[in-house]
């Protein structure tokens, strides 16, 4: 896991959001993170620094005159971070830190850090967009404090707009992100996922069972590695990822020309989407009423998405997928050579632990040089297998 052994030192300030910050705890414990845990008084008007020991499993700093001649703490708890994050920031504290205010063990902690901080600001909207606050985010910025930009929506005050902090799986999000290695930077890469879909009538359409997990986490890691990341989504919502663009499509022809608009730039186009193999001949503009007989629907062969880039390529490097029930190999070199792919990602729909709709994949990757197995794996730390061949 990329927060496993990592060192946080968190910092928590007054406000209503404080609540969140024991699930962010909770998360951050359950990725292998290590906690040391700051609360300003203001803070512990909204929850007991007992909640968070217990959430945090570690102790919590509140006393900056609890200090001793060998440990002085808003010393070394920064010397031990591996990055300090103050979630939930109020304007209060976002203004000590702008200015070099060190009255309290938080603020003091952050002028003693040569660690990159990161913060998460939750205030009320017009406290957030007051000039004051806006010139201290500024300075911050300046001064290379990082971000983590608020929400919009419903506040604790009824106010409709901006201060929200971010959920905690967001703030996770850009942890992981934040501590991934960039070696992909430079490069653009084309990410298909979810399943398309083909029109019956005006209602109904047929599909697969295709859940993009496998596509949305390659297009995660990508990103969190650095690439410029493109993805182009069928029917699939497993999860938003920010900082990437995003294109969504349903019908075979509509992925296609997608790809199409991007391709020609791209390193890599890593085609995890379930497209349909046929389509009807005929659709209907209505919905078919039924009428006592049985619906015939006769179907023809879609275009073949990855044998068109495949024949299309220059420099650029393909990736597909076959997702198979049997002969799971053999049908899988068959299409790295018929569909001109670089490597094939095989994974046998019958395997419980892989295919659509599960969290875990068992790949075998083909190439013209070898076949490559794997054992079960998640689906995120099968995306950066994937993803190690791009950057070979």
């Amino acid at each position: 896991m990329t927060l496993k052994n990592k060192n946080i030192l968190l910092g928590i300030t007054g406000g209503i959001a404080c609540y969140k910050i024991l699930e962010l705890c909770s998360r951050l414990k359950k990725q292998g993170c290590n906690l040391k845990i700051i609360m300003t008084e203001a803070s512990m008007k909204f929850i007991n620094p007992l909640s968070f020991e217990t959430m945090g499993k570690c102790e919590v700093y509140t006393d900056i005159f609890k200090t001793s001649h060998e440990n002085v703490w808003h010393i070394e708890l920064p010397k031990w971070a591996d990055v300090f994050l103050i979630a939930p920031l109020s304007a209060n504290t976002m203004a000590k830190m702008a200015n070099g205010i060190a009255d309290n063990f938080l603020t003091a902690s952050f002028l003693a850090c040569d660690k990159d901080v990161i913060v998460a600001p939750s205030m009320n909207t017009n406290m957030l967009n007051n000039e004051a606050s806006q010139n201290n985010i500024r300075i911050l910025k300046e001064r290379n404090v990082k971000f983590i930009d608020c929400n919009s929506g419903l506040l604790a005050c009824n106010t409709k707009g901006d201060g929200r902090l971010k959920e905690p799986y967001e703030i996770v999000d850009y942890l992981e992100n934040y501590f991934t290695k960039k070696d992909l930077l430079g490069k653009k890469i084309i990410v298909t996922a979810g399943a398309t879909i083909e029109p019956i009538d005006y209602v109904r359409y047929i599909t697969n069972h295709s859940s993009g997990k496998m596509g949305y986490n390659i297009a995660k890691q990508a990103r969190n590695r650095g690439a410029d990341v493109v993805l182009i989504s069928g029917n699939a919502n497993p999860f938003e990822i920010e900082g990437i663009k995003k294109i969504d499509i349903k019908t075979n022809e509509q992925l296609k020309n997608a790809i199409d608009d991007q391709f020609d730039n791209c390193d890599c186009l890593i085609m995890a989407a379930a497209p349909c193999d046929y389509k009807p001949v005929k659709t209907y503009d209505k919905k078919l009423k039924k009428n006592g007989s049985n619906l015939n629907i006769e179907m023809t062969e879609n275009i073949d998405i990855l044998k068109y880039f495949g024949a299309k390529k220059k420099d650029q490097m393909i990736i597909g997928f076959a997702a198979e029930t049997d002969d799971l190999i053999e049908n899988a070199k068959k299409k790295l050579v018929k569909k001109n792919a670089d490597y094939i990602i095989a994974n046998d729909l019958k395997n419980e632990n892989a295919g659509f709709a599960v969290d875990t994949n068992q790949i075998s990757i083909i190439s013209k040089e070898k076949i490559k197995r794997y054992p079960v794996l998640s689906k995120k730390d099968t995306a950066d297998i994937i993803l190690d061949l791009v950057g070979d």
